[in-house]
């Protein structure tokens, strides 16, 4: 007995242990949740590149505009009266001149954060993580979350990107040592054309390390999100219980049963021997095989658009068709798919076989 009841324990225990992939099921009510496997860090990569590979084709264009803004501050706006519609009139150009700058950039870096949220989840827009939810404010959990092994990987990965950051950006600035030693003996203007040029330098090959750093973590934050969505034997099968309670799949199950059955009774009909018909109503196939039949057998039948359908593929197979209204609506009521014809009605299939074999000039 003790040995039963632990037998017991064991199988409801790994029956509960989740060892399963998610079904399509789960992963679909997860990503409705807003659950989904991302990378904070290629978005951020995406538009730290995006927005440095821009300042190598619109920077000049910036610098330019940066000089004349700087230009009539000095030279028209230092100049106006102190008034209160001059101020006003000197912020709206400010910011217009600004905006005029600041755009491109923003536009740019916006299209990059989209573009890396997208090629990790596609369109997905869903108000579900911003409800309310109390256990976010739970102690105990935000402690677990603070000592867990996803926290360990986030310093480790924080650490691992201060460290190669740090020893790029000492490459460029070793590779660039004796630019950087004549400084001194360049003009302003100079200087800040190199200075531009150095940090576009540094920025782009930073975020290439980042992008390639956040690929790495994306890999990690798929496995982590496939290793919490997975599901024990016993939610796989609570999940088919409910989705077979289902209406909507019970219906659909039911139309492709019906769909399925449709189309096999469909094949039978080039292989029967007569349709009978009502002629507009009822249709039923029969065959007969004398050696291994005790009696004619329907293998098709149907009523309306179904009937038509029957004699339209018995025509086209050169199947005879023949017109007997009671005899079609007594085998249509009387008799199954599969199953033979009932005593009272061999005469009156036996007459129209014998006929239909003498069109085909058989014994």
């Amino acid at each position: 007995m003790k040995t039963k009841n632990y037998l017991t324990v064991n199988l409801q225990f790994f029956a509960q242990e989740k060892t399963e992939k998610a079904t399509p099921r789960r992963k679909q009510e997860s990503r409705k949740k807003g659950q989904v496997a991302k990378s904070a860090e290629i978005p951020s990569a995406m538009v730290m590149l995006f927005v440095f590979l821009s300042l190598l084709f619109i920077g000049k264009f910036m610098g330019n505009s940066l000089l004349n803004l700087y230009r009539q501050s000095f030279t028209q706006y230092f100049f106006w009266d102190f008034t209160p519609s001059s101020i006003s009139a000197l912020f709206l150009q400010l910011f217009i001149e600004m905006g005029k700058i600041l755009l491109p950039i923003m536009g740019i870096a916006l299209a990059g954060g989209i573009i890396g949220n997208y090629i990790q989840i596609g369109f997905l827009f869903t108000a579900e993580p911003l409800k309310m939810n109390l256990k976010r404010l739970d102690p105990i959990e935000g402690a677990k979350k603070i000592f867990s092994l996803r926290a360990i990987v986030e310093l480790v990965k924080a650490i691992l990107k201060i460290v190669l950051v740090s020893l790029v950006v000492y490459l460029i600035f070793v590779t660039e040592k004796d630019q950087l030693l004549l400084l001194a003996q360049k003009n302003v203007w100079d200087n800040f054309h190199f200075t531009a040029l150095l940090t576009v330098k540094i920025g782009i090959y930073v975020s290439l390390l980042l992008i390639v750093l956040a690929v790495l973590d994306y890999i990690y934050q798929r496995y982590d999100y496939e290793k919490n969505l997975r599901m024990s034997k016993q939610d796989i099968k609570d999940e088919m219980k409910k989705m077979e309670g289902d209406p909507q799949v019970k219906g659909k199950i039911k139309q492709r049963q019906r769909e399925m059955a449709m189309r096999r009774m469909m094949q039978e009909v080039p292989k029967a021997d007569v349709v009978i018909t009502n002629p507009t109503h009822f249709a039923v196939a029969l065959i007969y095989d004398g050696e291994t039949m005790d009696s004619p057998k329907v293998v098709a039948k149907g009523a309306d658009h179904v009937a038509l359908k029957i004699k339209e593929i018995a025509q086209e197979n050169d199947v005879v068709v023949m017109e007997n209204k009671p005899l079609a609506k007594a085998l249509f009521q009387q008799v199954e798919i599969g199953e033979n014809i009932p005593e009272d009605l061999f005469r009156a299939v036996a007459e129209i076989l014998a006929y239909v074999y003498k069109l085909k000039g058989k014994a």
